[in-house]
């Protein structure tokens, strides 16, 4: 939630060839609902085994750039799926960049829930040990965007140069 997915995605996948889907809009176009309605009328649960079903058709389709929301690396069967068909990125923020980059946006159910820097707080130790087992990390900057992708890419290329194992 701010670390910047969508841009860094979208320049990932002019850079590499392989189309941008971001999985809230993915899962927003199954449910014929938007992630905020999903939240509130059914509940967190309801939405994170909605989204586990999304990601997993996307991972059995053709390679793609597939953003995830915040909270899907977390979920132990989501992560699961990720580990075995693809490989992970995380876009490591800093607090204050996060808070930067949330600010006035009323459309992220989780920022509903408090004061926004403690909500992010909260979310960041509760997730990030779990992020970081991710294939790649890349600590995102107040930076343009091509300057982060170009880093991502970097890290993209070491870590098919130093992993022979392939994901299926």
């Amino acid at each position: 939630m701010g670390a910047g997915k969508t841009q860094i995605g979208r320049g990932l996948s002019q850079a590499l060839g392989a189309p941008f889907i971001d999985a809230d809009a993915e899962i927003e176009a199954a449910a014929g609902r938007s992630i905020t309605d999903i939240f509130e009328t059914f509940g967190e649960p309801h939405f994170r085994e909605g989204e586990r079903q999304v990601i997993q058709r996307l991972l059995d389709g053709p390679p793609c750039i597939l953003a995830t929301g915040g909270g899907a690396f977390v979920q132990d069967k989501t992560r699961a799926l990720i580990e075995t068909k693809a490989v992970s990125l995380w876009l490591k923020a800093d607090l204050e960049l996060l808070v930067a980059r949330t600010a006035g946006k009323s459309h992220r159910p989780l920022l509903r829930q408090g004061a926004p820097r403690e909500v992010l707080q909260d979310l960041m130790n509760r997730r990030y040990p779990v992020y970081a087992k991710a294939d790649i990390i890349v600590e995102t900057k107040d930076e343009p965007p091509q300057a982060t992708t170009a880093r991502v890419l970097a890290a993209l290329k070491s870590y098919f140069m130093t992993h022979a194992r392939t994901k299926t």
